[in-house]
């Protein structure tokens, strides 16, 4: 039993100090970084896709969101169990399984011949969502306590992999023929993106095994299963999920709505759109590292009052439909007695620059929120980690059918940021409230001291 103990002892040591040399902990780093940015892609795909295939099916919004959707959910609902089983086995295995398991549905995807089908293998080749899960258990692993908020943020980073469909995606749909190439042995149009990851998948499957460290670090080894999910009763961790579904959640979600929000309310070609979109996504991807320098040195909490705050202001403004107040005033202005005030109409370049700090705040935030974990809970980061991205990755996969849902009932598509202005408003009074809480209890002689100032 002391044995035991003292085992467990040193591997939760071992997680804290991030044992190993700097070199191989910049190896990991860097092959988990490129993996998740590759397998982001993939799961994030239908964002470009699925808008000619909306034209070859016939498909109506319901449809083009749940297509979108159903990727996202099979990325998001094994992210719990990806994350204890990379503490227990370690990433380096569990990392090249999720490769090797995404690279059957992808090639799938390039052969669907009908909607059905097209759910079906959507849904399994969103198994490379669970990606993030396993890179940030990864990460924890290795690093020492001061750098992972860095670390992370670059793992993170990542996330940019939204975007390398959004730039290869419509170039390679327009070049290569529909017939495809061989027969058709290579698929062309659209078809040819998926089979296309489906090669790049298996040459990342042989770096990430040959290329990361032998050895790896188990902070889950000899602890049982109960034992690990301990934490997830603590109700910060559900706190933690809620920033998340805002940061993350949404972020991917907008990913693969914004293409068609350019297209069907801008009336852009594909490829405009598709840039545009970028636009959005690579400061929600790229400052990731930015934002886990900030949580470092001022800590996640203050980090996460500007996010909140910035990105309540930025959807308010989105959420604004365009049109005007029509007011009656009989026998004056107008000869039927109407007259129009308070036009608002948002162009496609304001509309551009708000999403963009809408990005911004994203970037930032779902590093700080990451930053929480190893924090609080620093020899639990897979579990706790993975429950955070699972109902974070949720969020991502409910928003699709609400944006089109919202659309449909109210015909008005600035419904969608009314819906993230909702979300990013709950979590911003979430988070004060939390703290005022905090604040009461450390000092609660300094509320009595304030109240008998005169001012």
């Amino acid at each position: 039993m002391v044995t035991e103990s003292n085992s467990r002892a040193s591997t939760a040591e071992s997680a804290l100090k991030g044992v190993g040399t700097a070199s191989q902990r910049i190896r990991i780093c860097v092959l988990s970084s490129i993996g998740f940015t590759l397998m982001f892609a993939v799961w994030l795909m239908f964002g470009i896709l699925a808008i000619p295939i909306r034209q070859e099916f016939g498909l109506t919004d319901v449809q083009f969101g749940w297509l979108t959707a159903i990727a996202i959910l099979n990325g998001s609902i094994w992210r719990l169990l990806f994350g204890i089983a990379t503490d227990r086995f370690g990433g380096r295995r569990v990392f090249t399984l999720l490769i090797l398991a995404t690279i059957v549905p992808a090639y799938l995807v390039s052969q669907a011949s009908s909607y059905g089908e097209l759910l079906f293998y959507a849904f399994l080749v969103g198994l490379a969502g669970n990606a993030f899960s396993v890179g940030i258990a990864w990460n924890s692993a290795w690093f020492p306590r001061e750098q992972q908020g860095l670390a992370l943020g670059i793992f993170g980073a990542g996330n940019v992999g939204a975007s390398v469909t959004k730039f290869i995606g419509p170039f390679l749909i327009a070049t290569v023929p529909v017939a495809g190439y061989y027969g058709g042995w290579i698929p062309g149009g659209w078809r040819f993106v998926p089979f296309l990851y489906c090669l790049m998948l298996t040459v990342l499957a042989a770096a990430m095994w040959f290329g990361s460290p032998k050895h790896d670090h188990l902070p889950g080894k000899g602890r049982s299963l109960t034992e690990m999910m301990q934490p997830l009763r603590d109700v910060r961790v559900w706190r933690f999920s809620l920033y998340y579904v805002v940061v993350f959640g949404a972020y991917v979600a907008l990913s693969v709505w914004l293409p068609k929000y350019y297209v069907d309310v801008y009336d852009l070609p594909l490829q405009h759109a598709a840039l545009l979109t970028a636009l959005f996504i690579f400061p929600a991807s790229l400052l990731r590292p930015v934002g886990g320098w900030l949580a470092d040195r001022f800590g996640a909490r203050r980090v996460m009052y500007w996010v909140f705050g910035t990105m309540t202001i930025a959807t308010l403004l989105l959420s604004g439909p365009s049109g005007h107040i029509v007011i009656n005033v009989h026998g004056r202005f107008d000869a039927d007695g109407m007259t129009e005030v308070l036009p608002f109409s948002m162009n496609v370049y304001w509309f551009t620059f708000f999403v963009f700090i809408v990005g911004v705040g994203m970037g930032i935030g779902k590093a700080a929120v990451y930053k929480y974990i190893p924090e609080y809970f620093p020899n639990d980061v897979g579990a706790v980690g993975g429950l955070v991205g699972l109902l974070g990755a949720l969020g991502g996969f409910f928003l699709p059918p609400v944006f089109a849902f919202l659309l449909e009932w109210t015909w008005i598509p600035q419904t969608t940021f009314f819906a993230l202005l909702v979300l990013t408003a709950g979590s911003f009074l979430w988070l004060h409230v939390t703290v005022w809480r905090m604040l009461h209890v450390a000092s609660p002689h300094l509320q009595a001291h304030f109240e008998n100032q005169q001012s």
